[in-house]
């Protein structure tokens, strides 16, 4: 994928967490931290979802921009 940094191996700093993602496209890859709120699991995710803008996801982050802002990139809608 263009634009995504991989994690680096003898660190825990990025991973693959269960997010609720608030924004107004489905299509975009990446999101600001703002937007994301991480959740235990994939069940807590789908539930966690009550606004239209919401969507449950499979991320990867936080990740520094090179703007400064944290990202998280997204593996996988569910």
């Amino acid at each position: 994928m263009r634009g995504f940094v991989p994690p680096d191996p003898q660190t825990n700093v990025s991973t693959v967490q269960y997010a609720i993602v608030t924004t107004t496209r489905n299509t975009r890859t990446r999101f600001p931290a703002a937007c994301v709120e991480i959740v235990a699991d994939a069940q807590s995710a789908q539930a966690g979802v009550v606004a239209d803008k919401q969507f449950a996801a499979r991320v990867l982050g936080p990740s520094k921009s090179s703007e400064g802002v944290y990202l998280y990139y997204l593996m996988e809608w569910l």
